[in-house]
């Protein structure tokens, strides 16, 4: 198996692979542009996005409807065009976290709680830092790796080349990835009194998941939380960030106090009320496009199907 920070080989330049490596050439490109095109040519992605991808646009518009039913059709309808400008914007934010510059991003940043982080490495013990799938996510990753040593967990690419890719930039600036299937890397890592980063918001297929709330609808979502906590007696920390205009807010919260508990699903239920909170700070930058009620405790949903409305 390859060691947890190490980059694995290049793909060759087989035809088979041909889609990936003009993909990630022209990913390069754009990780290179100024950051003021950047954003202006992910808000017409993302405009264009919302008109072609009527799947995940249909998705989007389910999660948003599901989780905010008290807010007006006109509100909702705005969240989605804001999520789709941000979700542009992400694509380009993903490159240049993974393979451009950072510091334009870095003058500008307010970062806080820090010293929550400090006074755990302190103390020997490690750190679960806990968010969620924001567009953000990438780039305040390699922000906060400007700060404090940061290693994160990832779900591995099928296609070799993304693999290589991403991997090869995320090792860039955190100091050790570790793939979904490496629990027993990630357990050391936090024994060791190390900081990892990962986000246990989506709904994974696995037999360590439960039904816990995610505003007010049952989600399904993995125990990992729960089960890291009690194998490494690590602390649990909330990390929260958001993009506002070019400047970039991220903040650390408090651990958890009492965490973990004998109670599994109370445990994720924790997590998932944290996660919660953080798409209401920054509502627009979640994805959205994830079927994250896809799974029900009664079975398969049909939120999603055409036609249905999008209502429990």
């Amino acid at each position: 198996m390859t060691a947890p920070d190490a980059v694995p080989p290049r793909p060759p330049f087989s035809p088979r692979l041909w889609p990936a490596w003009l993909g990630l050439g022209a990913a390069l490109l754009a990780a290179r542009l100024p950051w003021t095109w950047q954003r202006a040519l992910g808000l017409g992605v993302g405009q264009i996005a919302l008109r072609l991808a009527g799947t995940r646009r249909r998705a989007a518009q389910v999660n948003i409807a599901l989780c905010f039913p008290q807010e007006s059709p006109q509100w909702r309808a705005r969240l989605l065009r804001d999520s789709f400008d941000a979700l542009g914007i992400g694509l380009f934010e993903f490159a240049r976290a993974w393979w451009g510059d950072d510091q334009p991003m870095r003058r500008q940043m307010q970062i806080e709680g820090v010293e929550h982080l400090q006074a755990l490495q302190a103390q020997g013990r490690g750190v679960l830092l806990v968010s969620g799938h924001f567009m953000t996510l990438e780039m305040c990753g390699r922000l906060m790796c400007s700060r404090v040593p940061l290693s994160g967990m990832y779900r591995r690419h099928r296609n070799p080349v993304m693999e290589w890719a991403v991997k090869r930039g995320r090792l860039g600036y955190a100091d050790a990835m570790f793939g979904n299937g490496d629990i027993r890397g990630a357990v050391r890592h936090l024994k060791r009194g190390g900081l990892l980063w990962y986000a246990p918001d989506q709904d994974m297929r696995g037999k360590d998941t439960v039904f816990a709330p995610f505003f007010g609808m049952p989600a399904s979502t993995i125990t990992a939380t729960h089960q890291l906590a009690r194998l490494t007696g690590c602390a649990v920390v909330p990390f929260f960030h958001r993009r506002e205009g070019g400047r970039y807010v991220l903040r650390v919260a408090p651990p958890l106090a009492d965490f973990p508990s004998e109670d599994a699903v109370a445990d994720t239920a924790r997590v998932n009320a944290a996660i919660e909170a953080m798409v209401r700070e920054a509502p627009s930058q979640y994805l959205w496009i994830h079927r994250r009620f896809k799974r029900q405790p009664q079975g398969r949903s049909d939120y999603y199907d055409r036609g249905r409305a999008p209502s429990p």
